[in-house]
C-alpha cells in the first residue's frame, strides 16, 4: 500500500497544480480563480522511487455555518484524518496571511508529520515569503514551484524523512473494478445517490445547483464485486455553457463517459427525457457504453404506476436505438428504491460483455435472411455469406456479403434489431460492420494477384530531332538560300531504299520489266518506260 499524502492549504495556493504534477496527469481542474476544487479527490502518484496516494482538497475556510464553504471545510478535515503525511502549502509571493496562521494552529493539533511547502518560489519576490514561513512553527519550509517542477528533490527528501517511522501495510492488488459513471443535468441528485449507495457523506451535496465540478472517483465493494463510482458535473445545453471553468467540467464529464463501462443517466421525474437528457443518452450510445435510466426524487410522485408506464413509453419512442434499457425509479434522499439500482447495473454490464457463438450467429443469419431477404441493388441480389463476432464491450459483429457496400441502411437496422431480440440483448449498443466480397482477388491489384510482372522497356521508334542548322529560317532571304543548298534524298519504293553511295539524279535499277530489261527511275521519281528521242551524238 502506498503512503497517503494529504495536500492542504488556503484557497488558490497551488494544491491542485502540485497534485497534477505528482500524479503525472491533468486530473484536477486548475484555474486562476480561488475555490475551484470542492470535493476531495484521491489518485495514485509517485515522486522518485516512492509510491504515493495523493489527496487533493478544497481550500480551507474558517467558517462553521451551513454554507457551502463550511461543507468544503468538513471535506478538508476528513482528508486530514485519512492522510499519513500532511503537506501544508502556502503562497511565497503573498507571504503568511491570517488564514495561514489559523490553519497552522489547527494542524498543530494533528498527531501526524506536517511538511511546510512554500509554493510559487521561482521568482525573486518570493524570498521574503519563504522567510516568513519560519514563523508558522513547522521547521524549515521547502521552497517549490508546482507549475515549473522546481524543488521536487527537496520535497522527496522531506517525504523520506517524514515517513521513516510510518508503517505501510502491504495488501494484495484488488481485482479490476467495474467503472460506473453517474451523469445528468445539474441538481438532479447524482452526488446524493452515490452517498446513499456507499453509506457515507463522501461527496459534497446541497440545494445549490452545480456544486460538483470535478469527476470524482469513489471505490466501493458491492457483494464481493469491486465497484468504482464516478460522480460527474452536471451538463447543461452547449449554448448555455460560456464560462471557461464550466467548459472544463463538461470536458471532464465526457472523458468520464469514455472510460466508463456502465453509465447511469439520472433525470428529474418531472422533466425526464428533456432535450438534454436525450442528447446525453445518445452520447452514451455513440460511445458504446451500457445504459441505465434513473428517475430521481420518486418519493414526491403522487401517481407512480402511471408515471412509470409513461416514462418507459417515452424512452422507447424517443430513443429506439436503446430500446429495452433498464429503468429504475428511486429517491436518493429517502433511500426508496435504491436497492434496485445495483442489480440493474450488474445485469446491464453482463449483457454488455456477452459473446455469441459463431454457429448460433450463422443459424440466426440464415433464418433472418429467409424471413426478410436482402433487397436487390441495380437488379442484382445481395448474398449474405456468414457472420462472426469480433469483440465484446460493446458487442461488435462483422457480416460478410457479396457487394456488401451496397447494403442499404434500413436492412442493417433490421439485422441489428433482430440480433437484439433473438439473443436477448435489450438496451445494449450493437456495432454491425459489413464487408463485401465481390472483388476478384486474382485480378490486378487484388489480395492474391501477386507482384506485377516486369514487361521490359517499351520499344518505340526514336523521335527524329532536327538539328538547329537544319531548321528553316523565317527570314525570306535565308529561307531561299537554305532551299538552294538543300540536297534532295531519293525516295524509297516498294520497301527498298536507294543507295546513299549513288549520286543524285542517277538511274537506279529497282525491278525487272516484263521484257527482262531494267526499269529506270528519273530524278523526279517517275519510272521511265522508254526514250522518246535518240541521244545526241
Amino acid at each position: 500500500m502506498a503512503l497517503k499524502v494529504a495536500i492542504v492549504g488556503r484557497p488558490n495556493v497551488g494544491k491542485s497544480t502540485l497534485f497534477n504534477r505528482l500524479v503525472g496527469k491533468r486530473l484536477a481542474l486548475v484555474d486562476d480563480r480561488p475555490g475551484v476544487t470542492r470535493d476531495r479527490r484521491y489518485a495514485d502518484g509517485n515522486i522518485g522511487d516512492m509510491d504515493l496516494t495523493l489527496i487533493d482538497t478544497a481550500g480551507y475556510e474558517d467558517v462553521t455555518d451551513d454554507s457551502l464553504e463550511s461543507r468544503m471545510r468538513e471535506q478538508t478535515e476528513a482528508a486530514l484524518e485519512d492522510g499519513d503525511v500532511i503537506l501544508f502549502m502556502m503562497d511565497a509571493r503573498e507571504g503568511v496571511t491570517s488564514l495561514d496562521e489559523i490553519f497552522a494552529e489547527r494542524l498543530r493539533k494533528q498527531d501526524k508529520p506536517v511538511i511546510l511547502l512554500a509554493n510559487k518560489s521561482e521568482s525573486r519576490e518570493s524570498g521574503g515569503g519563504v522567510g516568513e514561513a519560519y514563523g508558522l512553527g513547522f521547521g524549515e519550509p521547502v521552497a517549490i514551484s508546482a507549475e515549473h517542477g522546481e524543488g521536487m528533490a527537496d520535497l522527496y527528501a522531506a517525504l523520506v524523512t517524514a515517513s521513516a517511522d510510518i508503517f505501510i501495510e502491504e495488501i494484495d492488488e484488488p481485482d479490476k473494478p467495474i467503472r460506473i459513471a453517474i451523469i445528468g443535468r445539474p441538481n438532479a441528485g447524482k452526488s446524493t445517490l452515490i452517498n446513499r449507495l456507499i453509506g457515507e457523506d463522501r461527496l459534497l451535496t446541497g440545494p445549490e445547483a452545480g456544486i460538483t465540478r470535478d469527476s470524482i472517483s469513489v471505490d466501493w465493494e458491492y457483494e464481493g464485486q469491486n465497484i468504482r463510482l464516478v460522480d460527474t458535473a452536471g451538463m447543461r445545453r452547449k449554448a448555455r455553457v460560456q464560462e471557461k471553468l464550466e467548459k472544463l467540467s463538461v470536458a471532464d464529464t465526457i472523458r468520464a463517459i469514455t472510460f466508463a463501462e456502465v453509465v447511469v443517466v439520472v433525470m428529474d421525474k418531472d422533466n425526464a427525457f428533456d432535450v438534454q437528457d436525450l442528447q446525453l443518452a445518445d452520447l452514451v450510445e455513440r460511445e458504446g457504453r451500457a445504459l441505465v435510466y434513473v428517475a430521481s426524487k420518486w418519493d414526491l410522485e403522487e401517481n407512480p404506476q402511471a408515471r412509470m408506464a409513461e416514462l418507459k413509453r417515452m424512452a422507447d419512442d424517443k430513443l429506439p436505438q436503446l430500446k429495452g434499457s433498464p429503468f429504475v425509479a428511486l429517491s436518493a434522499h429517502s433511500g426508496r428504491g435504491v436497492e434496485r439500482l445495483m442489480p440493474a447495473v450488474l445485469k446491464a454490464h453482463e449483457l454488455w460483455s456477452v459473446k455469441v457463438k459463431t454457429k448460433d450467429l450463422n443459424d440466426w443469419l440464415s433464418m433472418a435472411t429467409q424471413r426478410h431477404p436482402p433487397p436487390a441493388v441495380d437488379g442484382k441480389r445481395i448474398k449474405t455469406k456468414y457472420m462472426a463476432q469480433t469483440k465484446a464491450r460493446p458487442p461488435t459483429f462483422v457480416l460478410f456479403a457479396s457487394r456488401g457496400g451496397n447494403l442499404p441502411d434500413h436492412y442493417l437496422r433490421y439485422l441489428t434489431n433482430s440480433i437484439r431480440e433473438s439473443f436477448d440483448l435489450p438496451g445494449v449498443p450493437i456495432r454491425l460492420t459489413v464487408k463485401g466480397g465481390s472483388e476478384n482477388p486474382y485480378a490486378a491489384g487484388g489480395a492474391k494477384s501477386g507482384p506485377e510482372r516486369y514487361k521490359g522497356d517499351a520499344k518505340t521508334a526514336p523521335r527524329k530531332v532536327r538539328k538547329k542548322e537544319e531548321q528553316e529560317s523565317h527570314l525570306p532571304g535565308k529561307a531561299l538560300e537554305q532551299k538552294k543548298t538543300r540536297v534532295a534524298k531519293p525516295r524509297v519504293i516498294s520497301g527498298v531504299k536507294a543507295s546513299s553511295s549513288k549520286k543524285a539524279g542517277s538511274s537506279v535499277a529497282i525491278q525487272k520489266g516484263a521484257r527482262g530489261g531494267a526499269r529506270q527511275v528519273s530524278r523526279s521519281g517517275r519510272i521511265r518506260t522508254g526514250q522518246k528521242h535518240a541521244p545526241k551524238k
